[in-house]
């Protein structure tokens, strides 16, 4: 089973266990008989100042998979994204609302043995194997985008949303930024430094990476914490520019406001 795939199924799993959860215990409370509840009238309720993710702040893990193998993604590779959202609460289903926002997306991949040359002049992104000859010991490749996220939401709690249960799936666009490579460490074949330690070399070029890119995105938590989960539907590269690349990334949301 391929990275994608596993990801989904915990990604789903976790939804179908608090979901579960949620199942069993409203049918344990109705085991005993209660009186008839009144019907909330959510129409007297103001909704629209409410604390609901009105800002996000996610970090986590990003992954390339099925990638050829000559591309050697290592390490903790990550995303930091920040956003800024409205919330519309639906008029007649209070639990549910839709998220509309604007923010910033990172992502840094990082490579073992591997040069990404953004300045080639060729007509495809060369990774190149540089594992046994002179190379940069840390070398990372970062991208930054604008980005409108859309979300629809549900919460257990409409009227205190950051005390209860709460998921969110949608779609957010994003426009490229910038995008550049960073090496630290330049060693030989044998890992001696031939400068400092701390010698950096960057280069920056977005000729090779998609200008736009769209996401499929979901989170689910408590609270003001959720773990949150995206699949990029469209290519990292532009097309004929390398293998299709599709990154995956989970991780925490924080949001509250």
């Amino acid at each position: 089973m391929n990275q994608t795939k596993k990801f989904f199924l915990l990604f789903l799993s976790v939804a179908a266990f608090v979901m579960a959860k949620a199942q069993v215990d409203t049918s344990l409370s109705n085991v005993m008989p209660a009186p008839a509840a009144k019907k909330k009238n959510w129409s007297k309720l103001d909704l629209s100042t409410r604390a609901n993710d009105h800002f996000m702040v996610q970090f986590g893990y990003d992954m390339w998979p099925e990638v050829p193998d000559s591309i050697n993604t290592t390490g903790f590779s990550r995303h930091f994204n920040i956003y800024i959202m409205l919330d519309k609460p639906f008029q007649n289903s209070p639990h549910l609302s839709a998220g509309l926002g604007i923010g910033v997306g990172t992502s840094n991949i990082f490579f073992s043995g591997t040069y990404v040359n953004l300045k080639s002049t060729g007509s495809t992104l060369p990774f190149d194997d540089v594992s046994e000859s002179y190379h940069f010991k840390k070398f990372k490749l970062s991208t930054g985008y604008v980005e409108v996220p859309v979300e629809l939401r549900y919460s257990a709690k409409p009227a205190q949303p950051d005390k209860g249960f709460k998921m969110a799936f949608g779609i957010k666009g994003g426009l490229l930024l910038t995008a550049h490579t960073k090496g630290k460490n330049y060693v030989d074949g044998d890992g001696t430094s031939i400068y400092s330690k701390n010698y950096i070399q960057k280069e920056s070029d977005r000729h090779f990476i998609n200008s736009t890119r769209f996401a499929a995105t979901g989170r689910i938590g408590f609270g003001h914490v959720s773990i949150d989960g995206s699949y990029q539907i469209t290519s990292f590269l532009k097309a004929g520019a390398g293998p299709a690349i599709h990154p995956v990334s989970i991780g925490l949301t924080l949001s509250g406001l």
